[in-house]
């Protein structure tokens, strides 16, 4: 009876034990040395697991590896390693008893990928190599997986030197492989961006190298990419290269293709050749108006380039459009190199807004802060889609020439531009300044500042040329020679333009041709004789006379009023035309000529006027104003008064001439 107590007990601490067992996994410590050994016999590489083996018994067999690290033991510095927080594979208890393994499901939780970033192109040294598997037993030995799960997962891409480390957070995959079609699906975060995607493949009969492989690959990844992309290719491993062949695909509604290749031993090499029917590039916004100034400042985001050190490419990219931010060129050939950290990008003939850009952009990323170097030519473009788009300046419009060689450095838009130095030649035909009317400025100006370009937007100034060549120095183009050729106006000019803060500082001399001649005639145009200043944020500059240029000489001054008097009544001028046919018998001077001839003698008495008023008001105060103190009384007329003589009253006489002329 004692015998059948004991042997009782014996058995319910048995169950118990083994129902413990069941939940909580059998400690296989003997497990662990057996699996580093086979992993590194057929890998060559070391695992290590710190957190133990188990073997679980329910709800079905499964070994789990804990705390597991995978590196290559002929690496000094261990730098390119993996570890995983949890490994558990999901077994047949039938396959174990046939020597042939047949995992389920693996399950890797937590995966950390470290991968070194290398400037130059140099031999990794790899573990040794597995030995060749028979022909007649092609992976005989071979683990057979039916799933594998990814959780959790990180890819650190570092360099230690450079204190660089980019990552790849959030990786959830998972994969399934049924009779050798592999698909896997995922998602991702790439810094800020998130990422999906889809693998489709047929993997070959072993061996798997020197056989293509068709794979299908399906990407979204919005803020990198302007639309989700899908790809077909061939695929191919001949040693450290991987070689991508017939490439076809579509990037949104547009279809590409073309072929890659990637030398993924040490420093990768990639080269690549595509044509796209579209392609767009999404570019990093600016921020959103200023509310003091109106005018959008250059965006301080940063501009990371450090990529461009560890990775050597050949690229050629050719397209029907390329759509650059908010920037289109079409058509588009552009070939890159890029080696050692320096970009080099030729585009020998683009279409842009129709015409064209040649030149050349290269990017030195190599020793810290990025510098920049651009020469370009640029025929018969639309200048305001290019520069609206370009540089948010929507004021000018024409058919673009112009030459440009500048030099830049700088981590951001606002950076690039506050450093920008070279020089410029911009050859404006054909074309409108939007926004002002020269003329009616001008008028404008005698009662008050401008602010803006015009009140009215549908305002605008024809131009028949504007040229100019500035002198870039950190930031500030400057120019001496600016120069605008209109149907009934020219105005030449000299100044800074702040690239940097989008602003104006600019002189400039505006002439009105006062004849219907146009510029063919063979007389100057009439100049206002006061220069104008245009200063301030170029969306809404400020306009107005610089009235030093009266105090600084009057005479002058007052003689270009006069001759533009003349220009403005006398015979051909531009009222004269205007009004010729309201001579008739309304005139009531002599001649034939009627009302022109008053006219023209009203221009020469108006100037006389003005000369007189003004001229006085120069020399006695060098202001517009009338003097304070009366003048002195005049020398007792003769007997026969001399009907030229300067009457007494000129000065008020000059006012009412103000007031009818310039409303004041």
């Amino acid at each position: 009876m004692r015998a059948l107590k004991i042997a009782g007990a014996a058995t319910a601490a048995v169950i118990v034990v083994l129902a413990l067992l069941l939940i909580i996994g059998i400690p296989s410590g003997f497990l662990t040395s057996e699996i580093q050994a086979r992993v590194e016999r057929e890998t060559g590489y070391r695992l290590t697991v710190s957190g133990g083996t188990k073997i679980g018994l329910w709800p079905k067999l499964n070994v789990t590896l804990t705390d597991v690290t995978l590196e290559n033991p002929k690496d000094p510095e261990t730098s390119n390693r993996l570890t995983v927080g949890r490994v558990q594979a999901d077994m047949t208890l039938a396959s174990l008893w046939t020597g042939h393994p047949q995992i389920t499901e693996l399950v890797i939780a937590r995966p950390v990928l470290y991968h070194p970033l290398l400037r130059e192109r140099t031999r990794v040294p790899s573990p040794s190599a597995r030995p060749t598997t028979s022909s007649s037993e092609p992976g005989a030995n071979a683990l057979a997986i039916d799933r594998v799960t990814v959780t959790d997962g990180t890819v650190v891409a570092f360099n230690l030197r450079d204190r660089v480390e980019n990552r790849i957070t959030g990786i959830n995959a998972d994969a399934t492989i049924d009779d050798r079609k592999i698909r896997i699906t995922g998602s991702a975060r790439a810094s800020e961006h998130p990422l999906k995607f889809e693998v489709k493949a047929t993997a070959p009969h072993p061996p798997v190298e020197r056989q293509n492989m068709p794979v299908e690959l399906a990407l979204d990844a919005p803020g990198v990419l302007q639309a989700p992309l899908s790809a077909k290719a061939e695929v191919r491993l001949n040693g450290s290269v991987v070689m991508i062949n017939g490439v076809t695909g579509t990037l949104g509604d547009d279809a590409f293709n073309g072929w890659a290749s990637v030398d993924i031993e040490s420093k990768p090499l990639v080269k690549v050749d595509l044509d796209f029917q579209r392609l767009g590039v999404a570019t990093s916004k600016t921020p959103a108006a200023s509310a003091s100034t109106g005018a959008q400042p250059w965006s301080n985001a940063t501009i990371d380039l450090n990529g461009l050190n560890y990775v050597d490419a050949q690229v050629r990219i050719s397209a029907a459009e390329l759509n650059l931010g908010d920037t289109r060129f079409a058509p588009v050939a552009i070939d890159a190199a890029l080696a050692g950290g320096v970009l080099r990008c030729g585009f020998p003939n683009l279409g842009a807004y129709g015409g064209q850009v040649s030149g050349q952009l290269i990017v030195d990323a190599s020793r810290g802060e990025p510098i920049y170097a651009l020469t370009s030519d640029l025929v018969g473009v639309r200048a305001l889609p290019l520069l609206q788009s370009a540089a948010d300046f929507d004021k000018l419009d024409g058919k673009l020439q112009a030459k440009i060689g500048v030099r830049s450095n700088g981590n951001s838009q606002r950076a690039i531009m506050s450093n920008l130095g070279g020089t410029v030649f911009a050859n404006f035909q054909d074309g409108a300044i939007r926004g002002l009317n020269v003329a009616r400025m001008i008028r404008s100006l005698t009662s008050g500042t401008l602010s803006g370009w015009q009140e009215t937007k549908e305002e605008a100034t024809d131009l028949s040329q504007l040229s100019a060549s500035f002198r870039v120095e950190r930031g500030q183009a400057t120019t001496n020679d600016l120069n605008l050729i209109g149907p009934l106006v020219k105005m030449t000019g000299t100044g800074t333009v702040d690239l940097a803060a989008k602003s104006l500082a600019l002189r400039v001399e505006p002439k009105l041709v006062m004849t219907t001649e146009g510029q063919g005639r063979a007389s100057d145009p009439v100049g206002l004789g006061i220069p104008v200043v245009i200063d301030g944020p170029w969306s809404e500059p400020r306009i107005y006379p610089e009235m030093a240029g009266i105090l600084d000489n009057p005479d002058a001054a007052y003689a270009k009023l006069k001759e533009m008097g003349k220009g403005l009544f006398a015979p051909g001028g531009g009222l004269s035309s205007a009004l010729g046919g309201l001579g008739g018998s309304g005139g009531t001077g002599s001649g034939d000529s009627g009302q022109p001839n008053q006219l023209g003698k009203l221009g020469e008495t108006l100037g006389n006027l003005l000369q007189q008023g003004f001229g006085q008001g120069g020399h006695r105060g060098r202001s517009l104003a009338p003097p304070s103190s009366p003048a002195p009384p005049a020398p007792t007329p003769p007997a026969q008064s001399d009907p030229t003589a300067e009457p007494p009253q000129d000065s008020q006489a000059m006012n009412e001439v103000l007031r009818q002329l310039f409303n004041r």
